[in-house]
């Protein structure tokens, strides 16, 4: 006897995978899947964002979060392109994700119905394209099957972004048998043992190793496992562009992170080095310096490359020694490596973190607000769990240098930040880890940055999250805006920006709003914003004339450079 149509069956089958919140915009494609939600309201939460992108990102550092897939819902054609952003994120970022597009019904397929779109050659399974895999679901009775399949995808191997069509008349088809299938976990790829043989003779040839970690799979316990290892064999440790949380940053083996505007010390340390060991990240463009820092396609260094899929190693890089294996059974087979008694490389080591402690000295610029200062604040104030995220721009590098991560080895992931360097992203992932683990969650934005999605602050209030949002106000596509002074200082087009009340905008959302001129006044403001049960939005206004080519625009852009150059 058929008791439910297939729209409530997916809501099941996402309940079978421990799946607690989706986040989309409702659309009448997958009205029988809403119905679904609404009958299962009290096992799960469709969280009701305002604009596709926004909802993609969220679901996007669902996925970061958790380690599995983030749960996205859009509608078909528009809802699919702008959610496109957060897809192109979880593949950049190894993200476990799933993107559910509301499709037009089968019988009117192929004749560019309203909204059509071919969502295979859109999103395009490649190592070029967007997602994992792209796949229709015409039979309500495999919907198990596919669910199923999707989660399997987005979580072995490279974790990433899987799409899944849905005809919006299958959704409303009853269903005769199907069930939801078990939860399914991802596979553990252990290490070759004759391999791990071969990394602890690199190992033991080496006078200096240097350890980067990062990518996605990982989890506490084997952030934990990774640290053991560096501690038997004293090895420096540097974590990857944006997972700064990977390693302990308050360690006394941790060497910084290799990302954009490498401290010159980190930098030395990774061309001087004699043998790599890179755990987990795909060694992209910004990990290696425009591919330049490693050089492509054969390291000056030796190099070991322990990546969890075997289409990445080898790809853009010739390890010396290529290690196909999970960030869990990876850090878990070397923490069982055995270290000889003594090792040449202590004072190499010890460099190595100096290097990085020098990094966090202040930086003078020109002007009221000090940035090294705030985020000092910040590093005093937040409780060690607060989850930071930021989207992209120069304002974020004030986060990347001077605030320092505990991360997965003390239990929690703690930042959210796209790798891919997708503008917008930081107001919606940082609502989005209040939502799911109602930890504190603060944000750092530009001015262009929060404009992009900030609209989700009234998700923020709708659903009961909390979010503090320090927004740097400089009237200006300031990245934008540092390369044009570098390379056509004449000729500035395009990055000034007119914007709005950002105070007055942020309290008509329901979020308290604040603004401030100088150093002095943030801290007061951060203590008031811990303690309301509401959102904040603290706007610090930095003067037009400070940051032309005569003040702190100048004295950043030379600041980088001389970090890049080393």
């Amino acid at each position: 006897m058929k008791t439910k149509i297939a729209g409530h069956l997916l809501v099941e089958c996402l309940l079978a995978q421990g799946v607690t919140h989706a986040f989309g915009v409702p659309g009448e494609s997958f009205l029988a899947v809403l119905d679904g939600f609404h009958v299962h309201r009290d096992a799960i939460r469709f969280v009701t964002c305002r604009q596709e992108g926004g909802a993609a990102f969220m679901a996007e550092a669902q996925g970061k979060l958790t380690g599995r897939p983030g749960i996205c819902f859009v509608t078909r054609g528009p809802g699919a392109t702008n959610a496109s952003i957060g897809v192109h994120t979880a593949f950049q970022d190894s993200t476990p994700m799933v993107l559910f597009v509301g499709d037009v019904a089968s019988n009117t397929r192929d004749r560019e119905a309203f909204q059509e779109m071919d969502y295979t050659h859109f999103f395009g399974p490649s190592t070029k394209g967007m997602a994992k895999r792209v796949e229709r679901v015409d039979d309500p009775e495999r919907l198990p099957e596919y669910i199923a399949r999707a989660f399997a995808t987005a979580m072995n191997g490279r974790p990433g972004p899987v799409v899944l069509v849905l005809p919006e008349d299958m959704l409303t088809q009853a269903i005769d048998t199907a069930q939801a299938l078990p939860r399914v976990e991802p596979v553990q790829a252990w290490s070759d043992p004759g391999a791990l043989r071969h990394l602890r003779d690199l190992l033991l040839a080496a006078q200096k190793p240097l350890v980067i970690c990062g990518g996605g799979g990982w989890t506490v316990q084997a952030a934990q496992a990774l640290q053991r290892f560096a501690e038997n064999w004293q090895l420096p440790v540097a974590n990857a562009f944006r997972f700064q949380d990977t390693f302990d940053n308050h360690h006394p083996q941790y060497a910084g992170d290799v990302g954009i505007g490498i401290s010159p010390a980190l930098a030395k340390c990774v061309r001087e080095s004699d043998l790599i060991l890179a755990i987990g990240p795909r060694l992209g463009e910004m990990t290696t310096g425009g591919y330049t820092l490693l050089q492509a396609p054969k390291t000056l260094q030796k190099l070991v490359h322990i990546h969890g899929s075997a289409e990445e190693l080898n790809r853009v890089y010739q390890a010396d020694l290529a290690i196909l294996s999970t960030m869990n059974a990876a850090a878990r087979s070397l923490e069982v490596l055995t270290a000889p008694p003594s090792l040449p490389w202590f004072e190499w080591t010890r460099s190595a973190h100096d290097g990085y402690l020098d990094n966090l000295k202040p930086q003078s610029l020109p002007g009221d607000v000090d940035m090294s200062v705030i985020v000092g604040l910040l590093q005093k104030h937040l409780p060690a769990d607060a989850v930071v995220t930021n989207g992209a721009g120069n304002f974020a590098s004030w986060m990347h240098r001077f605030f320092k991560h505990h991360g997965l080895v003390k239990g929690h992931k703690t930042q959210l930040a796209p790798t891919v360097g997708a503008m917008g992203y930081g107001v919606p992932a940082g609502i989005a880890a209040n939502i799911l683990t109602g930890r504190t969650a603060f944000t750092i934005a530009g001015d262009g940055d929060f404009l992009m999605n900030g609209q989700e602050l009234a998700t923020a209030v709708q659903h009961g999250a909390k979010s503090i949002i320090l927004l740097l106000n400089n009237g200006m596509f300031g990245t934008i805006r540092m390369h044009q002074e570098r390379e056509y200082p004449t000729h500035v087009t395009g990055s000034k920006l007119q914007n709005p009340d950002f105070v007055s905008l942020a309290q008509a959302y329901g979020y308290a709003g604040a603004r401030i001129h100088k150093t002095a006044q943030f801290e007061e403001n951060l203590l008031a914003a811990l303690a309301r049960s509401e959102g904040t939005l603290i706007e610090v206004v930095l003067d037009p004339e400070v940051i032309t080519t005569r003040g702190t625009l100048q004295a950043i852009t030379q600041a980088a450079l001389a970090r890049q150059s080393g």
